[in-house]
């Protein structure tokens, strides 16, 4: 979070369609608005849309009255989120973080108030969410809010304030965090004003009147800073190793990277001491040389470098955290920040720690106890709506995610290229006869994806119309999708190591045992833990019967991996039969199945699914895709690569 006020970010949620007419629409709307405002959207004109909306008239006011002396300090950030015809998933799923564990000064799970409650109903507040185009989200911090025992009349007294500014009623939620010792509340506004109109706010508003509004109110509240606070806030940013207010007045009064300290000298006292030994703290970092006496020279990337001074400091900091909260011990040399833009980066450990890197676009980041012997910290990006974070003690393998399409997007284009740009099923099997149906279908898959971007088109045959631009599109899809997802997570194992070498089951140990290139292990730290599990776990192999020693040589049991997985199922078949009466119906290869997805089981050799029948049950490779299907008929075609899945009759996963 920010702590510097004279800055202030719009973070604008996608339109969602991309294409032209899509987009002309929009522009379309905003000119309707801007008509309605008074304003010109002629080219050439200085319109900039900043005054569309409610309260242009307020944020213009607040916008150029300044700050004044006194006036205590709120940083908000605010984002627009569209919200897809009929999908609450993301309403419903903002709510859930908002209120989930350990936010609370007790480290209780957070509780929803509104404007008359201290519990509101979320479930209510989506629903009543359902039509809505687009949705609010703000993080209110008052600079001084550790100095209020509770948080909710600031809120409300805000809220009430900003009704009277945009001359509506406004539908909102809030939730108070006290987990980052920075207290400050998430607040949720429906897009829909007391008339049930899309609620447009004017950008001057967002930007500068809601802060304003905030600033008075915290002022009233806690009464004007005193010179005792200013100085000591002033000393703090002295010798911070970050973006300060010192810098940014630094910058403002040295336009050309030279700062005349002569010039000037009606400053007030406190300010000009503080820069004076904010430069000196620049000097000695090369930001800043005084290259006569009064006159410095600025480093023309200040602001860039501070910037990632203090986004790697914060870094840091969250990783001592995780790593005193895990009860990791690790030197601070052998901290790493895992650079996704390296397209060949890799890295394997366990997850000791997650959280957000930024709470209002909900991006993660995960800390991992490396094989290697050092601790890493990985930005992930943002997690879909049904995807779940990273499991703490999890081992997992962390990738750079590359921004370039598919090998099966070469395939389709390469087929569709001597179609017209259509793909199909059967253009497929022509092109090439040996590939199995479920390598085909991981096909079709990949168009469903990209058919839900608007990408491609299915036509009514049957068969997709892709284009003969097909791989530019897809270029820039995953471009995004890089931006939203830097990196690949994949689980090796859900379980923990201290509970692999014994255990039942095909594990991450054994697939290291058989690897022909095993993962390079660090000598201290993860790597020397999984080096004493890898000997554990190879004398337990030994004593079951599934390897031998030749020689001082270890020999394993052919087929080891599918022989443990086989042990593991069959001794969970034995459990879900004692509890339901039902069999196992054994699958192979080639088999049809069809029944109710009832749950995904967690295993050490990793996840399977329940596929009940009226008379039996069947134990089978889960996919995320199932989640969708909780509960309902699912028919599934047994393939070399995998199962194809289906929902209900004659209808695709996804469609």
């Amino acid at each position: 979070m920010r702590e510097n006020d004279d800055e202030f970010d719009v973070k604008l949620g996608r339109i969602g369609n991309r294409k032209a007419g899509r987009a002309a629409s929009y522009l379309r709307r905003v000119r309707q608005e801007a008509s309605k405002a008074g304003a010109s959207a002629r080219a050439g004109s200085s319109f900039t849309g900043g005054r569309i909306g409610r309260g242009q008239a307020q944020g213009a006011v607040l916008a150029g009255r300044g700050r004044s002396k006194g006036q205590r300090r709120v940083v908000i950030k605010a984002r627009i989120v569209r919200i897809k015809s009929g999908d609450l998933g993301a309403v419903r799923a903002h709510l859930r973080y908002v209120q989930r564990d350990g936010v609370t000064r007790e480290g209780e799970p957070g509780e929803l108030y509104d404007a008359s409650s201290d519990r509101a109903d979320g479930k209510s507040f989506t629903e009543r969410s359902a039509g809505d185009r687009h949705q609010f989200r703000f993080i209110v911090a008052p600079e001084d809010s550790a100095e209020l025992a509770d948080l909710k009349p600031f809120v409300r007294d805000l809220m009430g304030q900003m009704e009277q500014d945009l001359g509506t009623r406004l539908d909102w939620v809030a939730a108070d965090h006290f987990n980052t010792g920075h207290p400050h509340t998430h607040i949720v506004l429906r897009g829909n004003d007391g008339n049930g109109h899309d609620l447009v706010i004017a950008r001057d508003y967002i930007a500068h009147g809601f802060r304003a509004r905030a600033a008075e109110l915290i002022t009233r509240e806690l009464g004007p800073e005193t010179e005792i606070e200013v100085a000591r806030k002033l000393q703090q940013e002295i010798t911070a190793e970050r973006f300060t207010r010192l810098d940014r007045s630094i910058l403002r009064d040295a336009p050309n990277g030279v700062l005349e300290l002569g010039a000037l000298s009606g400053r007030e006292p406190a300010w000009q001491t503080a820069r004076i030994g904010r430069l000196r703290t620049l000097e000695r970092t090369g930001l800043a040389e005084e290259s006569e006496p009064g006159r410095w020279r600025i480093d023309a990337e200040l602001e860039a470098k501070l910037r990632r001074m203090g986004e790697r400091g914060d870094i840091i900091k969250t990783m001592h955290r995780e790593l005193a909260a895990a009860g990791v011990a690790r030197a601070s040399g052998n901290y790493a920040i895992f650079d996704s833009e390296q397209t060949e980066n890799r890295i394997v450990g366990r997850v000791i720690g997650e959280g957000f890197s930024d709470e209002l676009s909900e991006r993660r980041y995960v800390v991992i106890d490396g094989i290697d012997g050092r601790s890493h910290y990985a930005e992930i990006g943002i997690l879909a709506v049904n995807e779940e974070p990273p499991m703490r003690n999890s081992i997992v393998e962390l990738r750079s995610r590359p921004a370039e399409p598919r090998d099966v997007d070469r395939t389709i284009a390469g087929i569709a290229a001597g179609q017209q740009g259509v793909y199909s099923d059967h253009l497929h099997h022509r092109f090439d006869p040996q590939a199995s149906v479920e390598y085909v279908a991981s096909h079709a898959r990949r168009l469903e994806a990209l058919r839900g971007e608007r990408l491609v088109d299915r036509l009514p045959d049957g068969t997709w119309k892709v284009g003969e631009d097909y791989l530019d599109k897809v270029l820039r899809y995953e471009t995004l999708n890089r931006s939203r997802n830097p990196v690949r997570v994949s689980v090796l194992s859900w379980q923990r190591l201290d509970d692999l070498p014994q255990a039942l089951g095909a594990t991450w140990l054994d697939r290291q045992l058989l690897a022909r290139t095993p993962e390079t292990l660090g000598p201290v730290g993860m790597g020397a833990e999984v080096e004493t599990a890898l000997r554990t776990r190879r004398q337990w192999l030994l004593e079951q019967g599934l390897a031998r020693d030749e020689d001082g040589q270890v020999r394993y049991a052919r087929d080891l991996v599918r022989t443990l997985e086989r042990r593991e199922l069959a001794k969970v078949a034995l459990d879900i039969s004692a509890r339901t009466g039902l069999e196992r119906a054994e699958v192979k290869s080639g088999d049809s199945i069809s029944g109710v997805y009832r749950r995904m089981l967690t295993l050490n050799s990793g996840r399977f699914a329940l596929i009940e029948r009226s008379h039996d049950f069947a134990l089978v490779p889960w996919r995320p895709v199932l989640e969708r299907a909780r509960g309902q008929l699912v028919t599934g075609s047994v393939g070399g690569e995998g199962i194809s899945w289906s929902i209900g009759i004659k209808r695709g996963l996804g469609r």
